[in-house]
């Protein structure tokens, strides 16, 4: 985020500006295609992590040229889309020619499931990037029902791989409406302690309750911990403005979410970064996979603001994806890096992470 984008944000929130999001019931797709990509039914399973893709540029290709070259080499079995799936302000409706644009065509032969999260940018208003048209977000679940590749049934849901004495389950979450740079201040349904919220909250603590899965994952677009420019929930862009400061994000992984999940899966920062599990995480390794098309380079990173949270790898400027292989007994995890002048990929990082 540039500095121009911040001072932007502070004049909003200062303002008290308003986002154009509507009051209405949680978003859920009402069918799906008969022939979508089944989700597998191993107990093995290699799990592709891919985040901030959808920008339907030269880069977003490589990478995804990438990608293909090692499900040629390994096939993965699904993938994990976190967030911003169509840059720069979302789609404007379930049959949006941005759809092909900027996730089928790209992701051509990558014939698996693919667990979609909303984004800050799929639900822009303003200005993109924004947050503040919520309602925006309801045409990617719509899009549940025309893809075989896009799986998004709901704003937030879970998925139990295989559904029968699952091995894992992810927990798919929306957190846009705490984390959006225009809040929606006079729509009480969005508000941190409105409707979708604490309904939101309370199907996820009972959704982990309940799950018998070894490996339980949460996936958000927002993270929790961030050594790049967008920061620590609570911190995010080193401003101390309510709520654009994701302090509301802070409080729904600390009360729902820390300590329950062994791994937070994020996007957002446009980095790499496997980060290290401590007291404040209660032990949840935070992930962040978003540089399947853009890079941060040189935009400030938190370590101006506060101390870095421990890395085990992080990389600012190179465009890659993440491999997660899960056993029922493991969890290893790999980085690749993607040379944009050659279009070839690195194993950069491999580690059995649990």
């Amino acid at each position: 985020m540039s500095l121009d984008r911040r001072g932007f944000f502070t004049g909003t929130a200062a303002a008290g500006v308003a986002a154009f999001a509507a009051t209405g019931a949680t978003a859920r797709a009402d069918n799906a295609p008969a022939d979508k990509f089944a989700l597998p039914g191993s107990d093995r399973l290699r799990i592709l992590l891919t985040g901030d893709a959808g920008t339907g540029a030269r880069p977003q290709w490589q990478v995804a040229d990438a990608m293909r070259a090692e499900h040629a080499r390994q096939p993965f079995s699904f993938a994990l889309g976190l967030g911003d799936n169509v840059y720069e302000q979302g789609p404007w409706s379930d049959d949006d020619a941005q759809f092909a644009a900027k996730f089928e065509d790209p992701n051509h032969d990558l014939d698996f499931p693919w667990l979609m999260v909303q984004g800050n940018h799929d639900n822009s208003s303003i200005l993109p990037g924004d947050g503040g048209w919520l309602l925006r977000g309801d045409h990617e679940v719509a899009y549940h029902a025309r893809s075989r590749r896009w799986f998004m049934p709901s704003r937030y849901y879970s998925v139990r791989i295989p559904q029968e004495q699952p091995v894992v389950e992810f927990f798919v979450l929306d957190l846009n409406p705490i984390a959006a740079y225009l809040p929606p201040l006079f729509q009480p349904y969005w508000a941190a302690d409105g409707q979708f919220m604490t309904e939101q909250a309370a199907w996820l603590d009972r959704a982990i309750d309940e799950s018998p899965a070894k490996w339980k994952i949460a996936c958000t677009h927002h993270p929790y911990l961030n050594n790049g420019p967008h920061g620590n929930a609570g911190e995010y862009e080193g401003l101390g403005i309510e709520p654009i400061d994701g302090r509301y994000v802070k409080d729904f992984f600390e009360a729902h979410v820390l300590g329950r999940c062994q791994f937070l899966l994020s996007g957002h920062d446009h980095s790499l970064q496997v980060l290290e599990p401590g007291t404040a995480s209660k032990g949840t390794r935070q992930i962040i996979s978003g540089a399947a098309a853009k890079s941060v380079h040189d935009e400030p990173h938190t370590s101006g603001r506060h101390t870095p949270n421990t890395a085990l790898y992080e990389n600012y400027s190179d465009l890659g994806f993440m491999v997660l292989d899960l056993t029922p007994t493991s969890a290893d995890l790999g980085v690749y890096t993607v040379d944009l002048s050659n279009g070839q990929s690195t194993n950069a990082f491999q580690r059995r992470i649990a």
